[in-house]
């Protein structure tokens, strides 16, 4: 399945801090490292340097996914319109069959982070919220089975309950 292009803004500034500290901090940082490993001599029994040129290469890696990326990547702003039902950089709490509540916020697929309770658009349960409104039950099929929740609360500021 191809993944969305759609981030918030935290997200999309997230990604270029990323790029930004990749390229003008980190990479010269460990071009010099090898820099001074290689002008000890040997290089083929040289930790530092094996291990720096290493380093290089997942830099070079990273920069030029996340340089494609940001060009691809379009922002979502939330539009007035969307309030009162769940759409993409909504904050949704949901309520399981055992009562147990969760929230999420519906980020593109280079944001997701479920320990921050960030949940991707491209996953079957963002899939089923969207377009749903505050008291809506919404199914989700899982390789667990079926799952129902209800929708306690949609917001586009971040929830402040606990979960």
């Amino acid at each position: 399945m191809k993944k969305s292009n759609l981030i918030t803004r935290q997200g999309y500034d997230t990604l270029e801090r990323e790029l930004r500290y990749l390229w003008k901090e980190e990479r010269p940082r460990v071009t010099q490292q090898v820099s001074d490993a290689a002008a000890m001599g040997d290089r083929s029994e040289n930790a530092e340097y094996i291990y720096g040129k290493k380093r290089l290469r997942e830099i070079d890696r990273r920069v030029r996914f996340l340089t494609k990326r940001l060009e691809q990547l379009q922002v979502v702003y939330p539009s007035v319109k969307q309030h009162g039902k769940v759409f993409f950089g909504a904050w949704v709490q949901l309520e399981d069959e055992s009562g147990e509540l969760r929230r999420y916020q519906l980020v593109g697929p280079d944001e997701f982070d479920l320990r921050q309770h960030k949940l991707s658009i491209d996953s079957p349960l963002a899939r089923a919220l969207l377009g749903k409104m505050l008291d809506d039950e919404v199914k989700v099929m899982t390789p667990t089975g079926e799952h129902w929740y209800s929708i306690t609360a949609i917001s586009y500021e971040a929830l402040t309950t606990d979960t």
